[in-house]
């Protein structure tokens, strides 16, 4: 970027606190969670829709690319600055969350923390249902952006599902409003589930509405634990039609449990194969009944144990283990191939299969925990980025798990988009024409490729490289 475009920025945004070109600074915005390091050329913390404005029209009259980006907790590289430009951080731009308990939705600016949303919801006896694991950290923005969704997507669905209304910056630098406070609004092409899920490429939304359900009176949790893991995947599919809907139902495998414990040991079965964690809520006389159904399902199938949470505690208790499944497995190799598959419910034992078989075909540490309930496993494979022939052996893994979840009539995210990890991988799901016709969606809104460029869309011959 010539140095007269960054004096233009500099007038434009005359806080020298929120304008970062230092190159310690530029290297603190150069990754996410994903993986590669990409530097930007300079990083803007704007505070208003307006500063927003005027930064895009600016993008487009000096074509330079600019990054939206909120705490970058991203797993698929959404936010990498991958062609340089522009970082528009906009995790300080979090001065509105109003509760409106009325007409039961929320106001948001894009930078809120998730977990702020839902505990101002909590205090009106309300839910915001979408919580992503990283919900202590990442912001709303980012969610809204990849679509983010969570352990509650199987009964609650994920974020799109909770987004009536939005105020866009179009690639072009306009301001849009779509939808609104109302339910029902079928006026038109229905843009805002366009944009949600748009990973940054469509426009910048700098305010949302979301909508909010009333917080469920009871919950009963459970935890399973089995000898083989495909019966575990029976057990989902036979609870899933068996009537009753769990608002999270959750899956460790062998390698998940030794890491958990190996890091901060809570009594877990080292031997088991695999354990579902299953949360039903509603009524309480319901949900106790249905917890029931579930125990006597999976020792129908096989499963060794079952244990109930008889209070508050016992459950937090049971919980922690998942949540200590991230953190555990890093600490046995630094480095995180973090995939988020997903197969049609009835093919989940299927893809525990494949799994195993790829697991063994690449001799790789591949670990398998996450939303199993609506088939979004998440197969982690843990490796070094430094080991060159370890790393060749997981490229080819990571396409192998695409292309099995693709013949088993899955899709290649559930949850955490596509970004750069996925790119290359996009025509195997969605076909030649399919594509175009994405791509003629993102030309028509952003024809001199502002937004976000180098992301969904693979560039000719991309592959994935993890090894160099």
């Amino acid at each position: 970027m010539e140095n007269r475009v960054i004096e233009e920025i500099k007038r434009l945004i005359p806080d020298p606190k929120r304008v970062m070109t230092d190159i310690s600074d530029l290297y603190s915005y150069s990754y996410d969670a994903s993986f590669g390091t990409y530097l930007p050329d300079i990083v803007v913390q704007p505070k208003s829709t307006e500063e927003i404005v005027r930064l895009v029209q600016l993008a487009n009259q000096e074509k330079f690319p600019i990054y939206p980006r909120g705490q970058a907790t991203g797993l698929s590289g959404g936010s990498l600055p991958v062609k340089g430009g522009l970082v528009l951080d906009l995790s300080k731009m979090n001065q509105t969350l109003i509760i409106d308990p009325d007409n039961l939705v929320a106001i948001v600016s894009p930078g809120v923390l998730t977990a702020d949303i839902h505990k101002a919801a909590e205090q009106y006896g309300l839910m915001y249902p979408p919580d992503p694991s990283s919900s202590n950290v990442s912001t709303i923005g980012g969610n809204l952006a990849e679509n983010s969704g969570g352990p509650k997507g199987l009964k609650y669905g994920v974020t799109k599902d909770y987004v009536i209304g939005l105020e866009v910056v179009t690639p072009e630098g306009k301001v849009i409003r779509t939808g609104g406070k109302t339910v029902k609004n079928v006026t038109g092409y229905d843009l805002t589930k366009l944009i949600v899920g748009s990973e940054g490429t469509l426009g910048i939304i700098t305010e949302a509405i979301l909508r909010l359900i009333p917080k469920p009176p009871a919950t009963e949790t459970a935890m399973v634990i089995f000898d083989d893991i495909v019966d575990s995947g029976r057990a989902i599919s036979k609870i899933l039609t068996s009537g009753i809907l769990p608002s999270k139902l959750e899956l460790m495998d062998q390698a998940s449990i030794q890491a958990v414990e190996d890091y901060e040991p809570v009594g877990l079965p080292r031997d088991a194969e695999a354990i579902l964690l299953v949360e039903v809520d509603g009524h309480p006389l319901a949900a106790k009944d249905e917890i029931e159904k579930v125990k006597a399902i999976c020792i129908g199938l096989g499963a060794r144990e079952v244990k109930i949470a008889t209070t508050k505690e016992e459950r937090e208790e049971l919980w922690r283990a998942r949540k200590l499944v991230s953190p555990a497995i890093v600490k046995i190799k630094p480095t995180k191939i973090s995939e988020d598959a997903t197969v049609p419910r009835s093919k989940i034992p299927e893809m525990f299969k494949r799994l195993k078989e790829i697991k063994e075909k690449y001799q790789l540490h591949l670990v398998i925990f996450g939303h199993a309930g609506d088939g979004n496993l998440h197969p982690n494979i843990i490796t070094n980025k430094l080991d060159k022939e370890e790393m060749k052996r997981v490229e080819k893994a990571v396409e192998e798990i695409f292309r099995a979840t693709i013949e088993l009539g899955g899709t290649l995210s559930g949850e955490h988009g596509i970004g750069t990890m996925k790119a290359p991988f996009m025509e195997m799901e969605l076909g030649e024409v399919g594509l175009v016709m994405m791509k003629r969606i993102k030309e028509a809104w952003d024809p001199n490729n502002i937004l976000n460029p180098g992301k969904i869309f693979p560039e000719p011959g991309q592959k994935l490289v993890l090894s160099e």
